[in-house]
């Protein structure tokens, strides 16, 4: 699908609804064959569209009723919400509580009247009236019903009441929510939130204000928190079994194991004048020592301002906090470049900065930028957390 065909449906809701039009140049935006022409997700911190070949089929009204639907997703975390309850249930129970809100949508949508239910609950409630109390199942399949859903989300054979209807987004991709923890998940959302506010002046549609304006209140969340998630989601160590290596006691008729790739994590650390705090750099440095420690990791830092002036490398426990002074103005580009000559690709970008300075236009790394208390966003991309010390 070309990308102009999305490109136009986003231009139109930023010239009719600002706010659904600037939330959607913050999301990483991927082609795919899914099976509806949408899907919405966090991955691995990152929020992420995939867009089908179905999308381009759609009426240019549809097309934007399906934009402001996974949207109002990413608004409530319905992806991140749904650990611990019947998928097919949750999914149903998410769309019956955003669909009565958007005009356009496909005429199959879901909408609360087919399920004899009012409009305007949460999704929690909806999924209490859905769920089957004596359901001893799985947490897989389409709920309300005894049949798994089939690969096009529709549910199978399950009971006679099951009203007509689809979901129309892929919630298969929810399940890549499930490696980024909620309280992460939460801040990248009011992240998008606030960038997107700040964009369109404060100009948010009626029904959603007060969601956003829940996430625009100061986060609740610690720093330390925030950034321990935000690595915990970038990658997992540990031991994996292969057969490409034999067992040491069962030889052929068992798997060997070997050790996971190292973690491997750049940080950025912005070294120009108006970053030089000195409490504040050696707060980081210490806790990323912590975080290195605990999970194996492999740090790469860069000290920069408009260029690379330093480079350091720390091993899990021979990691060592270090502080380096430098001056002069700030290019945030040169540590991303240097991220795509590395060999294994970082698993995610650190950058501690005041935001100021011009970046890449995309990237393809998950990134987090721990910001000094008066500095700002830099991009579009990326989960921004401020260090407060």
């Amino acid at each position: 699908m070309s990308d102009t065909i999305l490109e136009n449906a986003i231009v139109r809701l930023l010239k009719r609804r600002p706010f659904y039009g600037q939330f959607l140049l913050g999301l990483r935006r991927l082609e795919g064959e899914t099976a509806a022409p949408l899907g919405v997700t966090i991955r691995d911190g990152v929020p992420t569209l995939t867009v089908s070949p179905r999308f381009a089929a759609a009426p240019p009204a549809i097309q934007e009723g399906l934009l402001e639907h996974v949207i109002k997703h990413l608004l409530h975390l319905h992806m991140s919400r749904r650990k611990g309850r019947h998928a097919g249930d949750w999914d149903i129970a998410c769309d019956l509580a955003i669909n009565p809100t958007i005009a356009q949508l496909p005429a199959e949508a879901y909408l609360p009247a087919s399920f004899a239910l009012p409009d305007g609950l949460a999704a929690e409630e909806y999924y209490a009236q859905l769920v089957d109390p004596f359901d001893l199942g799985g947490l897989d399949g389409a709920g309300i019903g005894d049949a798994a859903r089939d690969e096009g989300g529709k549910s199978g054979a399950g009971r006679d009441e099951m009203p007509a209807g689809e979901l129309v987004d892929d919630h298969c991709q929810w399940d890549d929510a499930e490696s980024t923890p909620l309280r992460l998940a939460e801040e990248v959302v009011r992240g998008l939130t606030r960038d997107a506010w700040q964009k369109c002046d404060g100009e948010v549609p009626a029904d959603i204000r007060r969601v956003v304006e829940g996430l625009l209140r100061p986060s609740p969340i610690p720093w330390r928190q925030i950034l321990r998630q935000f690595v915990a989601a970038a990658g997992r160590t540990g031991r994996e079994t292969t057969w490409m290596k034999e067992h040491r006691r069962f030889a052929h008729v068992t798997p060997g194991s070997r050790k996971k790739r190292r973690l491997n994590l750049l940080i950025g650390i912005d070294v120009s004048d108006s970053t030089n705090i000195v409490a504040l750099r050696e707060a980081f440095a210490h806790e990323l020592v912590r975080i290195s420690r605990g999970r194996e990791a492999q740090l790469t830092v860069l000290y920069a301002n408009s260029r690379v002036q330093r480079i350091e490398t720390f091993r899990g426990s021979t990691a060592v906090a270090e502080v380096y002074h430098g001056g002069g103005f700030t290019d945030l580009r040169p540590v991303f470049d240097y991220a795509r000559t590395m060999q294994p690709r970082p698993a995610a970008v650190i950058y501690l900065t005041d935001g100021i300075g011009p970046v890449p236009e995309r990237m393809e790394f998950p990134t987090l930028w721990v910001l000094t208390s008066d500095g700002e966003k830099p991009a579009p991309w990326g989960v921004a957390m401020r260090l407060e010390v």
